[in-house]
């Protein structure tokens, strides 16, 4: 069906577009940001409600190693794969 391919692809981009902006927050960490860029704002903006999340769940190790981007990339990738068979079986089964 190709509604179904066209949301499939939808969610795949959007969760692609969700991975870049993680990366890009973890790579603008590791320098000293100005606060009141746009760009950072931005960045901290739509990864910070999913990366807190991550951090209830693993606190960061040692009160300072933040390692809540790899567990995010990791459920983004895990989610992406078992999306993208839930898609492909839903469209298989109406054909």
């Amino acid at each position: 069906m190709p509604i179904l391919q066209a949301v499939a692809g939808v969610v795949d981009l959007l969760l692609n577009v969700y991975t870049y902006l993680i990366i890009g927050r973890a790579i603008i960490s590791w320098v000293s940001p100005d606060p009141y860029n746009p760009i950072v704002r931005f960045l901290y903006t739509a990864t910070e409600p999913v990366m807190r999340i991550a951090r209830k769940i693993i606190p960061p190790i040692g009160g300072t190693l933040d390692i809540s981007p790899i567990i995010v990339l990791v459920l983004i990738f895990i989610l992406r794969g078992f999306l993208s068979q839930v898609f492909n079986n839903l469209a298989n089964n109406f054909f």
